[in-house]
C-alpha cells in the first residue's frame, strides 16, 4: 500500500453572476405574470399565488448573496426562467467536459505535472450531461490521459467520494495518479420559477489530483483518512431520468427538477454530519479540537454554523470553517473543494483539516488531510 496525497486543486468559475437583487428582479416579474395570468384561479381560491421573492429573504434564508452561471440571460428572463444553451455537435466538446478540462488543467499545472503523469479521470458530480458515452471518457481523452475513465453521482458528496475512489486506486497501486472533476452546472436542474429554492444553486467546476505521496510536491496534502455514509431518504430528489419520456412526463413537472424539504434536511443532516466526522477523526486518533480548519459543503450558511458548533462546543470562527457561499451560492459537490481550494494556502506543516460534504441520499463523506 502506497501512502496518498493530495497534490493540487483546480476552479473554473464561470463568465456570468447573478446577483440577488437580478435574480429578485427577474423573479418577481415572473410571480407577477403569473399570479395576472391565473386572476381568477386566485379570487376563487383554488390557485395559491406566487409569493414575491426579496433579497432579505434570500440571505436570511441561506447566507447566499450572488451566484456564477454559464448564462444568465434566460434565467432572468420572466417568461423562460432557465439557462438558455445552445446544442452542441456530437463532434464538439460538450460543455461539461469543457470546464472540467479547464479545473483539470489548473490542477495539473499547479501541482507541476502533465496528462503523462495521470492515469484515471473521476467525474463526479451531481448531475452528468448524458447516459453516455461516460463524460469522464471524453474529459480524459481531451485532457490526453491514457487510462480509465468513468462516472459517479452521489449528489452533493460526489466530490468526496470520488476522492475516496482515488485514493483507493492510488493506495493500492492500480494508479499513479487520478483527476477528479466536479464540473456542476446546477442552473440547469433547480427551480427557478419555486420562490422556496430559486436562489440556491450556482455554476462551477474543481478539480482535484491525487496522487502518491512520494510523487507528489513539496506542500502537498497528505490523505490521513476518508470515511463515507450512505442514509436512503426522499427529502432531497430529482426525478428526472430517461424512464421520465417513457412515463409521458411534462419536462416542466416540478419534480422533474431539484427538491426538497429544507427543514427536514436541517434537521437531520446536521447531527448526522457533526457525528461523521467526530467520530472519524477518533478513529484515527484525533479530536475536532486538532483540527485548524474544515472545509464544509456549502449548502446553507445555518447548516454549516451549527455542523461547526456541534463539532467544537461553540462557534468556529471563519478561519476554522471558511465560507464561500455567500460569493457561489450552493455548489453541489464543488463546495466543500472551491472552501479547500480557497483557503488552504496559510497551512503549515503538520496542520491538519477536513473537507466534508453531505446532500442528498443521505451521503456524508469526509477526508482528513495534513499539510507536508
Amino acid at each position: 500500500m502506497f501512502p496518498v496525497a493530495i497534490s493540487s486543486t483546480g476552479l473554473f468559475v464561470p463568465p456570468h453572476v447573478i446577483t440577488n437583487e437580478e435574480l429578485v428582479v427577474a423573479f418577481n416579474a415572473f410571480a407577477e405574470q403569473e399570479n395576472a395570468a391565473h386572476a381568477a384561479e386566485i379570487a376563487a381560491g383554488t390557485r395559491q399565488p406566487v409569493p414575491l421573492s426579496s433579497v432579505e429573504f434570500i440571505e436570511k434564508a441561506s447566507g447566499i448573496k450572488r451566484r456564477y452561471v454559464m448564462e444568465k440571460d434566460g434565467v432572468l428572463d420572466p417568461r423562460r426562467m432557465r439557462p438558455r444553451f445552445k446544442a452542441r455537435p456530437d463532434t464538439e466538446i460538450s460543455m461539461m467536459a469543457e470546464i472540467a478540462v479547464a479545473a483539470a488543467r489548473q490542477a495539473l499545472e499547479r501541482a507541476g505535472k502533465t496528462a503523462a503523469d495521470v492515469d484515471g479521470v473521476i467525474c463526479a458530480a451531481a448531475n452528468m450531461q448524458r447516459a453516455y458515452p461516460a463524460m469522464a471518457v471524453e474529459i480524459q481523452t481531451a485532457l490526453g490521459i491514457q487510462g480509465f475513465g468513468f462516472d459517479m453521482n452521489v449528489a452533493c458528496s460526489s466530490a468526496t467520494f470520488g476522492i475516496e475512489m482515488a485514493v483507493n486506486a492510488v493506495k493500492s497501486g492500480a494508479a499513479r495518479a487520478v483527476l477528479v472533476v466536479d464540473p456542476e452546472i446546477t442552473s440547469a436542474h433547480l427551480a427557478w420559477k419555486d420562490r422556496d429554492c430559486h436562489f440556491i444553486f450556482g455554476d462551477v467546476c474543481t478539480a482535484i489530483l491525487v496522487e502518491r505521496l512520494d510523487n507528489a510536491p513539496a506542500g502537498a496534502w497528505e490523505v490521513l483518512g476518508t470515511r463515507l455514509l450512505t442514509s436512503f431518504s426522499n427529502a432531497i430528489r430529482n426525478n428526472a431520468g430517461f424512464m421520465s419520456r417513457a412515463e409521458d412526463r411534462d419536462p416542466d413537472d416540478r419534480d422533474q427538477l431539484f427538491y426538497q424539504e429544507g427543514r427536514r434536511v436541517f434537521k437531520e443532516v446536521c447531527p448526522l454530519a457533526a457525528q461523521h466526522m467526530t467520530s472519524h477523526l477518533a478513529d484515527l486518533g484525533f479530536t475536532p479540537a486538532q483540527v485548524r480548519r474544515f472545509w464544509l459543503h456549502q449548502a446553507n450558511l445555518s447548516m454549516n454554523q451549527l455542523i461547526a458548533r456541534k463539532l467544537l462546543g461553540r462557534d468556529a470562527t471563519p478561519e476554522e470553517a471558511p465560507v464561500i457561499l455567500d460569493e457561489f451560492a450552493n455548489t453541489a459537490s464543488a463546495g466543500s473543494i472551491i472552501a479547500f481550494h480557497r483557503h488552504s494556502a496559510d497551512f503549515r506543516a503538520g496542520d491538519m483539516g477536513v473537507i466534508c460534504s453531505f446532500g442528498a441520499g443521505y451521503s456524508i463523506g469526509s477526508v482528513v488531510v495534513r499539510r507536508t
